[in-house]
């Protein structure tokens, strides 16, 4: 393994096949890469244990599922000493999704699902804006997703 990243053209290609169905069988991307099964199941597990692969998930359809709204929340903390408080709190908000730590105007920044803008704004006024050390937040309407997909596979020369 002489590439910089760690990663082998296979490797990538393995790992391309998974971020597409990360349910496909290793005997169909062995068959696709014309490799052996043996091969795909060993790169996989050496991957693993490297921490390039962390998990394998399922990627729900959140329309499908009831929730039809969707926002992003940047949340401004009075002190950023209770930035693990908050982040404690807000990580027992089912409806929120996602949770970054960033710089800027904000201390963090969320992603909200709700069934609808009542239910969001439920989230927003009775669940969020009651967390102790919030001062304030502003919110942004998703109205449509247009680019979603993970961390592109890096080339051999990055």
């Amino acid at each position: 393994m002489s590439e910089k990243n760690g990663l082998d053209e296979i490797d990538r290609k393995i790992l391309n096949e998974l971020a597409r169905d990360a349910e496909k069988p290793y005997s169909q991307i062995a068959k696709s890469l014309d490799v052996s099964n043996t091969m795909i199941h060993q790169r996989i597990a050496r991957m693993k244990q490297l921490g390039v692969i962390e998990q394998t998930e399922i990627k729900l359809n959140e329309k499908h599922l009831g929730y039809g709204s969707s926002a992003f929340t940047g949340i401004i903390l009075k002190e950023v000493s209770n930035t693990a408080k908050v982040m404690e709190a807000l990580d027992k908000i089912p409806e929120v999704v996602e949770c970054y730590f960033v710089s800027g105007a904000y201390n963090l920044f969320v992603k909200i699902i709700a069934k609808n803008n009542d239910h969001l704004m439920h989230v927003l006024y009775e669940k969020i804006d009651s967390i102790k050390g919030i001062v304030r937040t502003e919110t942004l309407i998703n109205f449509r997703t247009v680019i979603k997909r993970g961390c592109p596979i890096p080339d051999a020369d990055i």
